[in-house]
């Protein structure tokens, strides 16, 4: 989720140029800037916005024209062999006024450690609101200083026509890799002889596939231009929503693309939800119905879920929208207190219940609250799976109630609970009309619990998400809508983290050196067999802590002696013993005086993760997936881009305009 991004003075973050940090802006190597960028697809009838940009840079390598912006710029659009129009007759369209700024980036990171920043002073333009519903090649150009020219080429893909899914059902696990569900599945399923006596629900889908993830700009992506590909269909660059991300100073009036749930309201006028275990605002809830390139913007994105995007930039109306989401459930309450976290210190929880919704706090108001209304539920700041069902003294002290009354959110739902009650809700409120419904269900401190390195929590959110998966297909099927619904399950990027072999965390306890403490690390066949599930009629010794009320698909305890040895490809300075952390989720590095985080001194005492007698990297335990069942399922077979997802449900739902 984190990477090096580009420093404008005055303006944004973009991402990288190829093979280097810093770039003027992303997806547009000329001074000529064209957004949507070349090779971009579209669904037939998908709205976008064109924003075009000429770039004058005062200084710097890149210097010309006298920093003086081309204002006599033209911009056609080409349908296969034919003529290229302006951008206004090809649309219908008035001609847009032209917009004049000036930002300033970093060439390269000498110019950033010397305060050397380029200047750029920008003519442009923005067309909003458009579609094409022509299935085919287009082009677009943009002609500037005499002679340069800017090239887009965009495929209008051919739309499917027979709908095959009444609902969609579409779960993220956040940052989730396939190392990742290979390591929850080996602590929570029994092993004998090297054959599991049951298996995740993951493994038991019928379509299995592998999406790539790179981004517009970078071949790292975060959780926002990953959801906007799954979303939208669209590259987009780190931090943008639904957006191309511009050089204007307004990080609301970029481009905009319209949303898979966006359709799904417009066309068919069905019901969508959002589910997450993360701030409701965050990236991947975010990207279903917000438009911005600061994904941190958490206040303005909770008001465009209720107002849409004209509520946040009034210079134009965007024709399309989520229109308040029927679902809208997880943390974040600071957003929606009356306050400085919220937009213009407005009570979002009053201006919700003013648009219709029932509001709760809490787990049990949840599962009592009708189904035939819309319903905001916030939650605190959602507590890990490991927490509410393991540790739940943890959730004691924080007084962080939804209410803001100052008491502790002690009663919150999980994954499971929100996504069961979801379906309820969006199956209620379609009855009517029999629309359906699209719902996406997040599974978001796979990710979070990642960062920190604290990889057991990680892995209950995993197993939280599998156990939901499975309960929600057990629930569809009693509800008589399963065979009509369409469930893919993928994760929006990958960590570095995989399993390399096991640790006795006893005999590592008991060493003072740090060859010793490495020693405990066991590879190929030291590796040993999993501690954490407990077989019939034994118990665990006295160093184990055990829950067994958790339910079928999750360990009977999470400290075993003998544990899983689990490392990550790109982490801060930090120590481990392989052990839970049981006071609460993993803190690995502290800042020091001079701001650099290093070891922080509190956490886990063992540095090293492999035994001094091995020369080399070992073998690791990856691979990758996505799953799909139900109607349409069978297209997520093979290996595609992530932009292919958006386009496969949105077929299988048969989006796409057929007009020619």
């Amino acid at each position: 989720m984190l990477g090096i991004a580009a420093t404008l003075i005055g303006a944004c973050t973009f991402g990288q140029v190829a093979a280097q940090t810093f770039q003027r802006l992303g997806g547009c190597p000329k001074l000529g800037c064209v957004f949507p960028p070349d090779r971009t697809d579209f669904l037939s009838g998908q709205f976008f916005d064109i924003r075009v940009e000429v770039h004058a840079p005062i200084n710097g390598s890149e210097a010309a024209h006298g920093g003086v912006a081309d204002e006599n710029f033209t911009f056609c659009i080409q349908r296969g062999r034919g003529e290229c129009q302006s951008a206004t007759r090809f649309f219908s369209v008035k001609e847009p006024t032209l917009e004049k700024w000036t930002f300033s980036y970093f060439e390269d990171l000498f110019a950033r450690d010397a305060g050397a920043p380029s200047i750029v002073n920008v003519a442009s333009k923005a067309y909003r609101g458009l579609t094409l519903t022509t299935p085919g090649e287009y082009t677009a150009r943009l002609k500037y200083f005499s002679g340069s020219e800017t090239v887009a080429n965009w495929v209008v893909r051919e739309p499917a026509t027979k709908r095959k899914a009444k609902n969609v059902l579409f779960f993220i696990g956040d940052g989730m890799t396939q190392s990742m569900i290979t390591a929850a599945r080996l602590i929570a399923h029994k092993s004998i002889n090297g054959r599991y006596q049951t298996l995740m629900q993951m493994d038991q889908m019928d379509n299995l596939g592998h999406q790539m993830t790179h981004s517009l700009d970078s071949f790292i992506t975060d959780s926002a231009n990953s959801a906007t590909a799954l979303y939208t269909g669209k590259k987009a660059s780190v931090s943008a929503l639904n957006v191309y991300a511009d050089s204007s100073k307004n990080s609301f009036d970029d481009p905009k693309i319209e949303t898979i749930a966006e359709m799904f309201r417009r066309r068919i006028g069905g019901p969508i939800g959002m589910v997450s275990t993360a701030v409701i605002a965050d990236a991947t809830p975010a990207a279903l119905c917000a438009h911005t390139r600061d994904r941190d913007r958490f206040p303005e994105i909770v008001a465009e879920y209720l107002n849409n995007a004209i509520a946040i930039n009034s210079t134009f109306t965007w024709p399309t929208g989520c229109s308040g989401p029927d679902v809208v459930f997880g943390g974040g309450a600071e957003n929606f207190i009356a306050g400085p976290s919220s937009p213009n210190g407005t009570d979002f929880y009053a201006a919700y219940r003013a648009k219709g919704y029932n509001v709760v706090w809490n787990n049990t108001a949840l599962q009592a609250v009708g189904n035939d209304k819309k319903v905001l539920g916030i939650f605190s700041s959602m507590a890990k799976w490991v927490d509410r069902n393991v540790f739940p003294q943890n959730l004691r002290g924080l007084k962080d109630s939804p209410s803001g009354d100052g008491t502790d959110a002690v009663d919150q739902p999980g994954l499971k609970q929100m996504t069961i009650k979801a379906i309820d809700i969006l199956q209620q409120r379609q009855k009517q009309k029999k629309t359906g419904w699209f719902m996406m269900s997040e599974a978001a401190s796979i990710d979070k619990m990642m960062h920190v390195l604290d990889y057991d929590r990680a892995l209950g959110e995993l197993l939280e998400l599998d156990d939901t998966i499975r309960a929600s297909i057990e629930h569809l099927k009693k509800i008589g809508e399963y065979e009509d619904t369409l469930i893919v399950i993928t994760a929006d990027h990958g960590h570095g983290f995989d399993v390399f072999g096991g640790a006795d965390t006893k005999y590592l306890a008991a060493q003072t050196t740090d060859i010793g403490k490495r020693s405990a690390v066991g590879v190929y066949q030291n590796s040993g067999l999993s501690g954490y599930t407990v077989t019939e009629g034994s118990l665990p010794n006295n160093n184990t802590v055990i829950f067994g009320s958790q339910g079928p698909n999750f360990p009977v305890q999470w400290n075993p002696r003998y544990t899983y040895a689990a490392g990550f490809g790109a982490n801060p300075d930090h120590r481990e013993d392989y052990a839970i952390n049981q006071a609460g989720p993993r803190l690995p590095a502290t800042p020091g005086d001079d701001g650099i985080f290093r070891v922080n001194p509190q956490d886990q005492p063992a540095d090293g993760t492999i035994p001094g007698d091995q020369p080399q990297g070992v073998h690791s335990l990856t691979d990758v997936s996505v799953f799909a069942n139900g109607p349409g399922s069978e297209t997520f077979r093979g290996v595609y881009n992530n932009i292919d997802i958006f386009f496969k449900i949105a077929d299988a739902l048969a989006l796409g305009s057929s007009g020619r």
